[in-house]
């Protein structure tokens, strides 16, 4: 059945499983896991890019001093 745009409706597209997985990819649950998990490094350097004082610091003395200085 046609809608009156001349379009065919959701309901009379139909396509095969294995033709379907064939461009769409999905990732393994194991793989998005890691998508959202953050090491405790990046954290800490998240951590410091969001406050401007450690962020700027960083810059002129380093990362690890500059964290240290203010949340270590």
């Amino acid at each position: 059945p046609k809608e009156p745009s001349g379009s065919p409706s959701a309901d009379s597209i139909k396509i095969k499983k294995e033709v379907a997985n064939a461009f769409v990819k999905r990732k393994k649950r194991s793989s998005l896991y890691f998508e959202y998990y953050k090491s405790p490094m990046e954290q800490m350097h998240e951590r410091c890019e969001n406050y401007p004082p450690c962020d700027h610091l960083s810059d002129q003395i380093g990362f690890a001093l500059a964290y240290n200085r203010f949340f270590g």
